[in-house]
């Protein structure tokens, strides 16, 4: 089969190297994709939001499915365009995709169906959402509605921080913003919890834990994602459980209500207290950079995967996975969350990874057989081993090697379930 990834980041680098291991596989394109996918893949450089482009090179190239990595085209409607002009794809379409294109439209699916989540308010302008600061104990948590790349979400400490993440949402921080979210402040634990589904029927697909914050320690601004771990040190049947019960199998039920159904991958973000489970927010994809160490610890063929779902087949396909842990840290542009240099050399040739070692290329570009930055998070190193340690301690070795001097990364993911 020939197949097409879109997208450019890690997790696409990660899509791209699983199926390439896929006896079911023969060629792969990738649009655009980066340094990294470029030597297993044929990259094509085609905007991902030019629809039409991609419709034409897919059916001209007998492409046999794609699969869509980032949102913002799920978001967009790609998947509804591709599917009415034949062309196979695996994701949501357009409507299942406001799971994770507006925080309000799950809030309120939330309040429908009964889907456990923080409390929360909607709130149309500064001023509506100014006078309601005054009545709420701190810190809060304020949500820009549409999507954010990840950072669209202020944890306020105190009324001045609230008050100037309303303003940064309504003045266009991250797009037209017609209206914001402020909810109450769930005291916690995060948990990644992912499923993939084929429209009628789902499976789990693992756990994990994502460091937002630029700092150790948590600290710093929210990025896309500084690091994470598989599986999640919170993961128990009895929490699973409860989680498809109280949360998946729900927010199916309320978009057959609208409707439409749900195929590819839902990542949802919960906050785990006294081993409940609460709702935070829902992504339409996997994430960035969890996918990258949930992938490596996949037996099963994932061409296969992919195209039972796109058939509609999955019940009839088991999942099988290595009894590993994984780490991932992110190697990311100096500057970043906010400005940063662009077209800055890494060198990467007398690097020698050894087994269950991998090198996920994010923001990069290849110019000349030379490898370039590309964009704030460069590199993700991801190691599988027995022991959370004994993965962050050689993924460190690693990017000492590198020693790129125009980046910088957290030494300390996974520290809860390491240093405690």
């Amino acid at each position: 089969m020939k197949v097409g990834i879109i997208g450019s980041g890690g997790r696409e680098h990660a899509i791209c190297e699983s199926l390439n291991k896929s006896d079911k596989i023969d060629k792969i394109y990738c649009f655009p994709g980066n340094a990294g996918t470029q030597t297993i893949a044929e990259n094509i450089n085609i905007d991902v939001e030019n629809f039409e482009k991609l419709k034409n090179f897919t059916i001209d190239n007998k492409i046999d499915f794609l699969i869509v990595g980032p949102e913002k085209p799920l978001v967009n409607g790609i998947v509804d365009y591709l599917e009415e002009h034949d062309i196979k794809v695996f994701g949501p379409n357009k409507l299942a995709s406001q799971l994770e294109g507006s925080k309000i439209f799950t809030k309120k699916l939330c309040e429908k169906f009964n889907i456990p989540t923080a409390k929360f308010g909607i709130f149309l302008n500064i001023e509506e959402a100014g006078k309601f600061l005054n009545k709420c104990s701190y810190p809060i948590v304020i949500k820009a509605d549409g999507l954010a790349a990840g950072k669209g979400v202020y944890i306020s400490e105190t009324f001045n921080d609230a008050k100037l993440a309303i303003k940064e949402i309504f003045d266009g921080k991250f797009g037209e913003a017609k209206q914001l979210l402020i909810e109450e402040f769930l005291d916690g634990e995060e948990m990644s919890f992912f499923i993939i589904s084929d429209g009628k029927n789902f499976k789990q697909f693992g756990t994990a834990q994502d460091h937002k914050r630029a700092l150790e320690g948590d600290k710093g601004k929210n990025t896309g994602g500084m690091g994470a771990y598989s599986p999640s040190r919170l993961e128990n049947q009895n929490l699973n459980n409860k989680i498809i019960k109280r949360i998946i199998e729900p927010t199916f039920e309320g978009l057959k209500k609208s409707n439409t159904s749900f195929k590819g991958f839902l990542y949802a973000g919960l906050m785990i207290k006294n081993n409940e489970p609460y709702l935070i927010e829902y992504n339409v994809r996997m994430g960035d950079p969890e996918c990258q160490t949930l992938l490596p610890k996949l037996k099963t063929d994932f061409g296969l995967i992919i195209n039972s779902c796109i058939e509609g087949r999955l019940s009839d396909l088991e999942i099988d996975w290595y009894n590993d842990k994984s780490l991932c840290v992110v190697l990311c542009s100096n500057g970043y969350p906010d400005k940063y240099e662009k077209n800055v050399e890494i060198i990467l040739d007398k690097l020698i990874l050894k087994e269950n070692e991998f090198l996920f290329h994010a923001g990069t570009k290849s110019i000349d057989k030379k490898i370039f930055s590309n964009g704030g998070r460069v590199l993700n190193i991801v190691i599988k081993s027995k022991e959370f340690k004994d993965a962050r301690d050689k993924a460190l070795n690693i990017l000492k090697e590198i020693d790129w001097t125009n980046g910088f990364y957290r030494k300390d993911i996974a520290y809860k379930v390491i240093d405690e």
